[in-house]
């Protein structure tokens, strides 16, 4: 399974790709299959994410699980405090003012 991941430009929040746009939430990843690089293409030119790239993971019950440590996580927020983390669940997950 592949999946697309890269940055909100205004933000920086790390997001992925579900198929059709963009969300803040792994579980929401659409599996791109053979057609990565051309969505990134689109997605890149259109000025929708930043420093998108193309990682494998593998389908689990909760959705897409990354095999890389690293976008590990990515997706699931820092590994200090896990009172930060990002929690699917959470409609406002994204809201908050900086």
């Amino acid at each position: 399974m592949k999946i697309l991941t890269g940055n909100d430009l205004p933000t920086g929040d790390v997001i992925w790709w579900t198929g059709f746009d963009w969300s803040r939430h792994v579980e929401d990843a659409a599996d791109v299959g053979e057609h990565g690089e051309a969505i990134l293409a689109r997605e890149s030119g259109a000025r929708r994410v930043n420093s998108a790239y193309i990682i494998e993971a593998e389908a689990t019950a909760e959705g897409p699980r990354p095999a890389h440590i690293k976008d590990r996580i990515r997706a699931l927020g820092p590994t200090v405090r896990p009172d930060l983390t990002l929690k699917p669940a959470d409609p406002n997950a994204g809201d908050w003012v900086i």
